[in-house]
């Protein structure tokens, strides 16, 4: 598959965004696991530093404790002094378990361990000479002047530890917040970027969308002109033949009745001019069905309903069809309930019936009689014209209201394909409705229906009883 341009764009601009928002997923990532090595190495400092500091308290409770022993000669100061050396050895240890890997904190604290153990000797030297008798302060005071210079010395190399262990925090935290600072900004230019790369993407796919549109409005509009010059050439054709028929009729019986001479007879005088006015009401018939169309699609159709003697209408209507066709079907009109007058628009009505029963007599043989049913109800008028012509055949159903439309049966039959187009035209500006049933071979029935009450959609439906 051959990309465009702009799709070559598009999947870059998409393949960017993925790389920019994933770049970005990773670095908020490395974010927060920052803050949680950070939050870890904040804690671990915090606890170093306690320890230190409680290491040092630890000395101090002993040495008061050893202190207590000299001077009172209390068994519980002694144990006091022993629980508190106790617990420095385990301290000393869980620091230097928490130094590990400084090198100088190391190096701290083994300076730490020597004085210690280097106080643990002079208290011992103490306590010796108090459980011999000798605990007079000329014979302690060389003791208690080195255990003085001992403790400071401790509390010195203490105190350098714990500013040790600040600093490092604080190059920590500072460390951090720098990378945090710097990830924070790269997470916002990466995000604006994704977003003005969609921005961007948006905007093609808009154009595409656009070009697409009015590639569809040019193709649309060249399928209805193409479809009305189709309907044009249709027109043409449909029109030069229907009307060439009958005006072939005319000027041939005109031409042999200004040819006769005196000893024509009256029956073939009026032989021929029947044939002229009949044809001549072809004519006149299709071109009332185009007039008719145009002026409905033009909305110029107006609707003039006024009260109207039903049956003498349809008796009428028949005497009318019957005088101008000169195939002599049999039309029989049957009324069913008390439907004497409603108010319908009389020119529509007779477009509509004259219509039907026109087709119904043109595809039907000769011997076949038409029926033209008039039946009411409560709410709606009931028009059915019934014949056993040829049929439709229901493939055809869905174009059957079309204009120059005809069923692929009817064979040499002449038609203009624009009565049932009329048709509709005329029950939508009724407000009526149709429906046809029909069997092909058997015939074809078609119901009209006229509201009498209210305003109703304007519908046409094709509906099968069979």
């Amino acid at each position: 598959m051959k990309w465009s341009l702009e799709g070559k764009w598009i999947a870059s601009g998409f393949g960017l965004c993925l790389l920019l928002m994933s770049i970005v997923s990773l670095i908020s990532y490395q974010n927060a696991t920052q803050l949680i090595t950070s939050s870890n190495k904040v804690k671990n400092t915090n606890e170093v530093m306690k320890n230190i500091t409680d290491i040092f308290a630890t000395l101090t409770d002993a040495e008061a404790g050893r202190r207590g022993y000299i001077l009172y000669g209390e068994q519980l100061e002694l144990q006091r002094y022993y629980q508190a050396m106790q617990s420095l050895d385990i301290k000393v240890k869980k620091l230097q378990q928490q130094l590990a890997d400084d090198s100088y904190q190391q190096q701290q604290l083994m300076k730490l361990k020597f004085l210690i153990a280097q106080r643990i000797e002079l208290s011992k030297q103490s306590i010796n000479l108090k459980e011999v008798g000798k605990s007079s302060f000329a014979i302690q005071a060389p003791l208690v002047t080195q255990s003085n210079q001992n403790r400071s010395q401790i509390r010195e190399i203490l105190t350098r530890m714990q500013t040790r262990e600040e600093q490092l925090l604080q190059i920590s935290v500072r460390h951090s917040q720098e990378n945090i600072r710097n990830r924070m900004l790269i997470e916002f230019l990466g995000t604006f970027i994704s977003f003005a790369i969609l921005l961007g993407v948006y905007a093609l796919l808009y154009q595409q969308l656009i070009k697409r549109q009015q590639a569809e409005t040019i193709q649309q509009t060249l399928a209805q002109e193409k479809e009305l010059s189709e309907l044009k050439l249709r027109f043409f054709s449909m029109v030069s033949h229907e009307f060439r028929t009958p005006l072939s009729i005319i000027l041939g019986s005109a031409q042999l009745l200004a040819q006769s001479n005196q000893q024509w007879t009256e029956e073939k005088k009026l032989k021929n001019l029947h044939r002229i006015q009949s044809s001549a009401r072809s004519m006149n018939h299709l071109l009332t069905d185009i007039l008719t169309l145009t002026r409905a699609e033009a909305g110029k159709l107006e609707f003039q309903p006024k009260l109207m003697d039903l049956e003498a209408f349809c008796i009428n209507l028949i005497e009318d069809i019957q005088s101008c066709n000169q195939q002599q079907h049999t039309i029989k009109f049957i009324s069913k309930g008390n439907c004497t007058h409603a108010k319908l628009d009389e020119k529509f009505l007779y477009s509509i019936l004259s219509n039907l029963l026109s087709n119904a007599m043109k595809y039907s043989a000769l011997e076949e009689s038409i029926f033209l049913t008039l039946s009411c109800k409560s709410n709606a008028i009931f028009f059915q014209v019934k014949d056993n012509g040829i049929g439709i055949p229901s493939e055809f159903w869905q174009h059957l209201f079309e204009p120059f439309h005809r069923a692929n049966n009817v064979g040499k039959i002449v038609g203009s394909g624009l009565g049932l187009a009329v048709v509709k035209k005329c029950l939508e500006i009724h407000h009526g409705e149709i429906y046809v049933d029909s069997e092909v071979g058997s015939g074809t029935s078609f119901t009209v229906k006229f509201p009498q009450e209210g305003t109703l959609t304007v519908k046409t439906k094709l509906s099968s009883h069979s």
